[in-house]
């Protein structure tokens, strides 16, 4: 879920609580990765392959304006310190326990070029690198770009001045598979780095982070990026339980509190089948919740789909004007809707997960 949906779901939430409980919970669940690797690849080695000086272009993108408290910014681009950015993907990759046995190259394989070359290993050098590491394939970092803005604020309520600098880091990963002539597939990924202080002028100048230790840092975090795309990975997400209205709802919501979702689940069904308008539309995404919490995902969408329906009679979707209402004025569609497209997600997802968590079989 974006940080938008997040907070916009916090929003319907406090108005909802407003005129019954509501209560939050926690889930973890497994996403499945871009790439799927065969169970066969078993032994992966991670290659520098990034040159000593890249031949970036320019990382663009709209600039905002400054606003009433900034009263300086500076945007600076920096090649990644490639080494150290193979070394952090290799332990992060090894962390996950995903592959038999993660090695490094310590070499950086472009080191002593004399002339410049196509950025991808050549099938000779992937056959070469494999045999001798002793692995299935290779994962090379090609790239890593970030691209820093460094700001200074005064903020006039505090009477101090602020320093952040926030870092986009961009890696570009390639996966080379033995006796293949070009890469199995390239990942450019990205994500953000931030730091600040606060103080007097001249301590924010001297204790924000300085240059070098940008580029040290944000290289280690760029190790980090390519992960959720290489491997599948976990993710917390918040749930939310209706639990007053009725005895039915308000008994289920101690059994869901110990864990007996079943016994829940059919107090809400009952609600389901006799309740109108709110309380059919809170059970049934109660029900949602339910069957999710038993790994049911199918089953839990299409229970949120049904809760989405009723939501849609209760908030008067199809009676008002949207062009004119905020996401504010649609508490109960919004919350099932952002419901809906996270179980979608989900249930689309579970065939590639299973593919790719094989591994993991007894029998194989």
């Amino acid at each position: 879920m974006t940080k938008y949906s997040y907070y916009l779901l916090l929003s319907c939430l406090m108005l909802l609580a407003g005129c019954q409980t509501v209560e939050p919970l926690a889930i973890d669940y497994m996403l499945p990765a871009d790439v799927s690797f065969p169970p066969s690849l078993k032994r992966v080695a991670i290659v520098n392959n990034m040159p000593e000086v890249p031949d970036n272009k320019p990382i663009l993108a709209k600039e905002k304006k400054k606003d009433g408290f900034e009263i300086a910014r500076k945007i600076d681009y920096y090649n990644g310190n490639g080494a150290i950015t193979a070394e952090a993907l290799a332990e992060a990759l090894a962390h996950e326990n995903y592959f038999n046995e993660v090695v490094i190259c310590d070499s950086a394989l472009r080191a002593h070029d004399v002339t410049p070359r196509e950025g991808a290993l050549s099938e000779t050098e992937v056959n070469r690198l494999a045999h001798e590491l002793d692995v299935d394939f290779l994962i090379a970092l090609e790239n890593v770009q970030i691209r820093a803005v460094r700001r200074i604020s005064y903020l006039k309520s505090w009477g101090i001045y602020q320093g952040t600098v926030d870092a986009k880091v961009y890696p570009t990963v390639r996966v080379y598979l033995p006796d293949r002539s070009t890469p199995m597939v390239t990942i450019s990924a990205k994500d953000s780095i931030f730091w600040e202080e606060t103080g007097n002028g001249p301590f924010v100048q001297s204790h924000l982070i300085n240059e070098e230790d940008l580029v040290k840092q944000a290289s280690e975090f760029a190790g980090s990026i390519p992960v959720k795309k290489l491997l599948p990975y976990w993710k917390t997400a918040n749930r939310y339980l209706f639990c007053g209205g009725s005895v039915n709802m308000r008994d289920a919501a101690v059994y869901a509190g110990d864990k007996k979702w079943g016994t829940a689940i059919e107090l809400w069904k009952q609600t389901y089948a006799t309740k109108k308008g709110k309380k059919k539309m809170q059970a049934a995404y109660n029900l949602a919740v339910g069957y999710e919490m038993q790994d049911s995902i199918a089953t839990a969408l299409d229970w949120a789909l049904k809760a989405q329906a009723e939501a849609r009679i209760v908030d008067g979707v199809d009676k008002k004007d949207l062009t004119h209402l905020g996401k504010a004025d649609l508490p109960y569609y919004v919350l099932t809707t952002l419901y809906v497209t996270e179980l979608e997600e989900r249930k689309a997802g579970l065939s590639r997960l299973n593919m790719q968590m094989q591994r993991f079989n007894d029998d194989f």
